[in-house]
């Protein structure tokens, strides 16, 4: 047994330094935090950079692939470019190959969950449920599904308060005003929401009331909330903006000509 064990180990041994890739050399470094193990300040080689973006019309923008020298793991950082006196330098050599590379960028944070595509919110929202949409959209990208409900719930919840009146007319009270589920049936019910949508809102009250009070979401639950607040918020904000741009330039178009 311990033969075949010995015989094992070095046919791994030997595959290693076979295939063992040659290292690289002038690699810059960078002095950060590690996202991997939690080092503070801590060195990373930079192996490779990639500029991906420019921004203020001198500013760079790079993903750095880099090696981290307490946890011998991998993050991919995002960096900005510190000054624009450094114009020459950056020009002359890739970011990996400056030697120091806090002299020359900022670390802005790291690709990660949160970097997936994202459902972007619709048109012509008001900046409080764009902002919780966009943070639903962040939640959801990163399996947290539970506190992405939750941000969708207060899209709709915002969306909808503005929809009820001022009185209380018949089937209106204090409940029906508080809870989400309740008011959404009553708005359908007075055509006050495109019924078309009534379908979409089953998981208010089936999710809504219920599962994200207890924790207990899922994806597909998440993703039920987020296609009914999409569509909502479409039909409430950016359908009714959109129209109301297209008559501005129909008019504008029509104008005499001086």
């Amino acid at each position: 047994m311990q033969e075949i064990l010995d015989e094992q180990i070095a046919r791994k041994l030997a595959y290693q330094l076979h295939y063992k890739p040659k290292p690289i050399t002038n690699m810059g470094q960078l002095v950060a935090d590690c996202p991997r193990c939690g080092a503070k300040k801590t060195t990373f080689d930079v192996i490779r950079s990639h500029l991906f973006a420019s921004q203020y019309n001198w500013q760079r923008l790079y993903e750095g692939f880099s090696l981290c020298r307490h946890c011998d793991r991998t993050t991919t950082f995002v960096l900005s470019q510190l000054d624009p006196r450094h114009d020459d330098i950056l020009r002359k050599k890739d970011l990996w190959e400056v030697a120091s590379l806090n002299d020359f960028c900022k670390v802005e944070g790291f690709v990660c969950l949160k970097n997936f595509v994202q459902k972007k919110p619709p048109e012509h929202l008001p900046a409080d449920i764009n902002s919780a949409f966009e943070e639903g959209a962040t939640c959801l990208a990163v399996e947290c599904f539970n506190a992405s409900a939750t941000m969708f719930r207060l899209c709709i919840d915002h969306a909808t308060r503005a929809l009820l009146p001022e009185e209380d007319p018949p089937g209106l009270n204090r409940e029906v005003r508080r809870s989400l589920g309740l008011r959404l049936k009553w708005l359908f019910d007075n055509n006050k929401l495109p019924e078309n949508l009534r379908g979409l809102s089953t998981c208010i009250k089936e999710d809504g009331n219920d599962g994200a009070h207890a924790g207990t979401l899922g994806k597909a639950d998440a993703e039920d909330l987020l296609d009914f607040t999409y569509a909502l918020l479409v039909r409430l904000y950016t359908e009714p903006e959109s129209l109301r741009q297209a008559q501005l330039r129909r008019q504008e178009r029509r104008k005499p000509k001086s």
